[in-house]
C-alpha cells in the first residue's frame, strides 16, 4: 500500500524554495493556489509529514517532480554519491538481508479455497515443469490430437496428451532473462513465482541478485498510480532501505530478479496504463531478469523482449509428491497413502488432480472426510465452482463481464449444450468454429440480443475467450482447436444437460440408457444417477436394456438358468444375486482377467467383496465359504494352461492339494478323482523342459478329466461351446450389469422398492424375471 503521508527530503528543500523565489510566492500564496490553509504549506516546505494528496498538489503547482521531492525517484545528485563509494556486490547482500523478511512474508506461506489456515510453502511446494512451446500455438489436427489415444478402450487419462518435452521450471527461468510464464487458473503460477522468490531470498537461486515480488492487480490500483519503481521504492521503505538511491543502482546494474505476477489480474480500466509502465520499466531495466505470470487467452499482449512458455499439467509423480507433502504437513502421512491410492482406483477424480490447485482441493475433502464423495457430480460441481467464481471470489479479483446478459449460471447453461452435443458425436476435441457456432446459437436467444450476424460473431469470439481465460474450462489444445480442459467436466456438464429438468427429460434418460455398452458413457451413468432428485427411472431402464442384451439367445438364457441353479445349491450366507455374480464370473475368468470376472460379486455384497480381495493375489483359502472356496480352487485348476514354468506347477501343485482337504469329508468320489489327478502331474520338484514336455503330450487328455469331475460332482466347468459372438454379448451383458450395481451403490436416490426388485432380479434369465412384478418408476 501507498503511504498515505509524504515529507520532502532534506535535500529537497532548496529546490522548493528555489521554486517559491522564480515564482515570486510566499508559503501564503502556495496555500491559496493549492486551496488548504496556511499550516500544511508551513510543513511541506520545512520538510514535515502532510498528507500524501497535499504533498503532490504543492508540488505540482511548484513544477516539481513530487517523487523526486519526496525521494522515491532518484535524482543525479543523490545516484553519484553512492556510485562512487558503494561496493555493488556488498550494497546486494544489504538490501537482501533487509527485504529478507519482508519477502518471506509476502512470499513464504500460501492459503487458498477453505483453508482455515496458512501452510508453509517449503512444506508442499512440488517442482512445476515448463512446455517452451505453447499447446495452443501447435500447428496440429484433430487426428494429431488423438493419435495417441486409445477410444476403442477409452484411454481417458491420455486423451489428448501430446507428449513433448517439458523443461524444469527453474532451468526454464534460468535460460531466458525476460520469461512470460502462462497457463491455465489454478496452474501454480504465483505459487511458482513465489518459490522464486523464497529461493532467491534464501540464497539457493540467483543469489547475486535481490528478489522484488510485485503483485501486478495491487500495483495498479496503488494510490496516485505510481511508477513502478515508485512503487518498489515504497515497499523497500517499510524494509528501512535508503530505497530511492539504491534501488536506483540496484536496477541499473541489472542486479535485481523483478517478479511481476498476475498480469490478468489487471482490470479493464487500469490495463493500458500498466502495460505501457511494464513495457518502459523493462526496457529502461533490461540488464535486470524478468519473470511475469498471466492466464492463457487473457489478452493479446505482446512484449516483444519476453520468451512465452507455459506451466504443465501435473503429471502422476507430481501429484503424488504433492499429495505427500500436504498430508506429511497435516501430520497424517497415513491418509496421504490412501488418498493417493484412491486416486489412481479413479481415473476421472485423478484427471482433476492435473490442475494444482483442484489438487489441493482434493486434498481439502478427503482430508475431512478420508474418502472422496460417494456422489461424484458433489465433488465435479465443487471443482467447477472453485474455477466459475470462488477462486477469482477468495482473492477479490474483477473480471471483465465481456458479455452482459452471460451470466456464470447462463455460461454452465452454454457449457452444457455443447458439452452434449460434442460428446454424443464422439468429439473430445472440436474447431473454434464450432464452438463459436455454438455461442452464438445460444446468444442469440437472450433477451434484447443483437441480431446482427457481425456483432454476434465477435461476441462469440469474447465469450470463448473469456471462459477459456477466467475459468479455464475450454482450452485451446492446438490452434484453432478446442477442448474441455478435462474429460471429466465434459462429462459432468453432459450428465447435467441430460438430466436438466425439462419436458425431454423421459426422452434423454431413454436415449442414454441406449449407450450403456459404451465404455465411454460409463461416467455419464454414474454422474446422471447422482443428479437426478429419484433415479429409479434411470435405474429400471438401464437394469431392462441389459437383460435385453441376450435376451433373445436360447443358449445364453441357459446359461443364466444354469447360473441360478447353481447359486441355490450352495452353502454360504451371501446375497443370492452376489453368489450368482460369482459363477458367472468364474465362467467369464476362462475368457477375462480374474479381478474383471468378480469385480460384480464383490459390489453387489460388500462382506462377500471383502473376501474377495484377497483371491485378486491367488490365496482362494481365505475364502470363507466352503462350497465358493472349492469352486473357486477347481477353476483355477481348470485355467492351467500349456505354457509351464516351475512356479507355476508348483501352484498347480498346491491348489489341488488344498482341494483334495476341502472334499475329504464331504464327497470322497470327487477326492478320489482328484488325488488321481494329482498323482499324473510331472514331478514338481523336475526339470522345466520335462514339465513343458509333459503338458504338450498329456495335457489336453489331463484338463479333459479334470472338466469331467468338476461337471459330475459340482454342476461347474460346462464347455458352453458359445460363439465369439455369444462371447461377446455375455461381456456385454457382464459389463452393463457392473455398471449398473455401480449406480446403484452411489450416493443416489433410489426408493427400497427398485433397489430389491433390481437386486432380485439381477442375472436372473427372462423367464425368472417375469414372475417379478416391477416397481412403477
Amino acid at each position: 500500500m501507498a503511504a498515505r503521508s509524504l515529507t520532502a527530503t532534506p535535500e529537497s528543500i532548496e529546490p522548493i524554495d528555489r521554486a517559491l523565489t522564480e515564482k515570486g510566492w510566499s508559503r501564503e500564496d502556495l496555500a491559496q493556489r493549492c486551496e488548504c490553509s496556511r499550516q500544511p504549506a508551513v510543513k511541506f516546505c520545512s520538510g514535515k509529514s502532510v498528507s500524501r494528496k497535499l504533498f503532490v498538489s504543492f508540488c505540482k503547482a511548484l513544477d516539481l517532480n513530487w517523487e523526486e521531492i519526496a525521494g522515491l525517484k532518484p535524482t543525479a545528485a543523490t545516484l553519484e554519491p553512492i556510485k562512487a563509494k558503494a561496493d555493488i556486490d556488498a550494497l546486494v547482500q544489504t538490501i537482501r538481508q533487509q527485504v529478507k523478511a519482508d519477502i518471506h512474508h509476502r512470499c513464504g506461506t500460501m492459503r487458498v479455497l477453505d483453508m482455515t489456515q496458512p501452510i508453509g510453502l517449503g512444506d508442499i511446494y512440488t517442482d512445476v515443469n515448463i512446455l517452451e512451446k505453447l499447446s495452443g500455438r501447435r500447428r496440429l489436427g484433430i487426428a494429431d490430437l488423438l493419435e495417441n489415444c486409445d477410444l476403442e478402450n477409452f484411454d481417458r487419462f491420455s486423451l489428448g496428451q501430446i507428449h513433448h518435452e517439458r523443461v524444469p521450471g527453474l532451468e526454464a527461468v534460468e535460460r531466458h532473462n525476460k520469461l512470460l510464464i502462462l497457463g491455465k487458473p489454478g496452474a501454480g503460477k504465483t505459487t511458482f513465482m513465489k518459490r522464486l522468490a523464497t529461493l532467491c531470498n534464501q540464497g539457493k537461486f540467483q543469489a547475486q541478485q535481490v528478489p522484488i515480488f510485485v503483485t501486478l492487480k495491487e500495483f495498479a490500483e496503488a494510490q496516485e498510480k505510481p511508477g513502478l519503481q515508485a512503487y518498489i521504492a515504497n515497499q523497500w521503505q517499510a524494509c528501512e532501505v535508503e530505497a530511492v538511491a539504491a534501488l536506483a543502482v540496484i536496477l541499473q546494474q541489472g542486479r535485481a530478479l523483478i517478479l511481476l505476477d498476475g498480469l490478468d489480474e489487471v482490470q479493464a480500466a487500469d490495463h493500458d496504463r500498466i502495460l505501457q509502465e511494464i513495457k518502459g520499466f523493462t526496457h529502461q531495466f533490461r540488464g535486470c531478469q524478468f519473470v511475469m505470470t498471466c492466464r492463457i487467452a487473457a489478452r493479446e499482449y505482446t512484449f516483444q523482449q519476453f520468451t512465452e512458455v507455459e506451466v504443465a499439467d501435473f503429471n502422476p509423480a507430481q501429484i503424488e509428491d504433492f499429495a505427500t507433502k500436504w498430508f506429511q504437513a497435516k501430520q497424517d502421512a497415513e491418509k496421504g497413502k490412501i488418498f493417493i491410492q484412491r486416486l489412481k482406483d479413479n481415473k476421472p477424480i485423478q484427471e482433476l488432480a492435473t490442475n494444482p490447485l483442484l489438487l489441493t482441493l482434493l486434498c481439502l475433502v478427503f482430508g475431512e472426510a478420508a474418502d472422496f464423495p460417494a456422489n461424484r457430480s458433489e465433488l465435479y460441481k465443487e471443482g467447477l465452482d472453485v474455477l466459475l467464481k470462488k477462486w477469482d471470489a477468495k482473492r477479490n479479483i474483477e473480471r471483465d463481464q465481456v458479455y452482459k446478459k452471460l451470466s456464470l449460471k447462463r455460461k454452465e447453461d452454454l457449457l452444457s449444450q455443447l458439452a452434449l452435443q460434442t460428446f454424443a458425436r464422439g468429439d473430445y476435441f472440436f474447431k473454434q468454429k464450432v464452438v463459436e457456432q455454438q455461442i452464438i446459437d445460444y446468444i442469440r436467444n437472450l433477451p434484447g440480443a443483437n441480431e446482427d450476424a457481425e456483432a454476434l460473431q465477435l461476441d462469440s469470439e469474447a465469450v470463448l475467450k473469456s471462459i477459456a481465460a477466467q475459468h479455464g474450462l475450454l482450452v485451446e489444445r492446438a490452434s484453432g482447436i478446442y477442448s474441455f480442459s478435462h474429460l471429466t467436466f465434459q462429462e459432468y456438464f453432459t450428465a447435467k444437460q441430460i438430466t436438466s429438468p425439462t419436458a425431454q427429460l423421459q426422452a434423454a434418460l431413454e436415449n442414454l440408457v441406449t449407450h450403456i455398452t459404451e465404455k465411454r458413457y460409463c461416467e455419464i451413468f454414474l454422474l446422471a444417477v447422482g443428479m437426478l432428485p429419484e433415479a429409479d427411472g434411470l435405474l429400471l431402464a438401464m437394469k431392462s436394456q441389459a437383460d435385453q442384451l441376450i435376451g433373445e439367445d436360447a443358449s445364453l438364457q441357459a446359461f443364466l438358468g444354469w447360473v441360478e441353479q447353481k447359486s441355490h445349491s450352495v452353502n454360504a450366507t451371501y446375497k443370492p444375486a452376489a453368489i450368482r455374480a460369482f459363477y458367472l464370473g468364474l465362467d467369464l475368468y476362462l475368457t477375462c482377467t480374474l479381478d474383471q470376472s468378480l469385480y460384480l460379486a464383490y459390489a453387489l455384497d460388500r462382506i462377500f467383496g471383502h473376501a474377495l480381495e484377497y483371491t485378486l493375489e491367488y490365496t482362494p483359502e481365505l475364502i470363507p465359504a466352503l462350497d465358493l472356496d472349492l469352486d473357486f480352487d477347481l477353476y483355477i485348476c481348470l485355467d492351467f494352461n500349456l505354457d509351464f514354468d516351475l512356479d507355476f506347477n508348483l501352484n498347480l501343485d498346491l491348489t489341488l492339494t488344498h482341494s483334495i482337504k476341502q472334499v475329504s469329508q464331504s464327497d470322497p468320489a470327487l477326492k478320489l478323482k482328484l488325488e488321481a489327478l494329482k498323482d499324473q502331474l510331472p514331478d514338481k520338484n523336475g526339470l522345466e523342459e520335462d514339465l513343458q514336455a509333459w503338458w504338450q503330450e498329456h495335457g489336453d487328455n489331463w484338463t479333459d478329466n479334470l472338466r469331467s469331475a468338476m461337471i459330475e460332482h459340482r454342476n461347474i466347468g460346462h464347455d458352453w461351446q458359445f460363439t465369439e459372438e455369444q462371447q461377446a454379448s455375455l461381456q456385454q451383458y457382464y459389463n452393463a450389469n457392473r455398471l449398473l450395481v455401480a449406480c446403484l451403490n452411489s450416493d443416489c436416490y433410489v426408493t427400497k422398492a427398485t433397489r430389491q426388485y433390481i437386486e432380485d432380479t439381477l442375472l436372473l434369465p427372462m423367464s425368472e424375471i417375469e414372475k417379478y412384478q416391477p416397481p412403477s418408476p
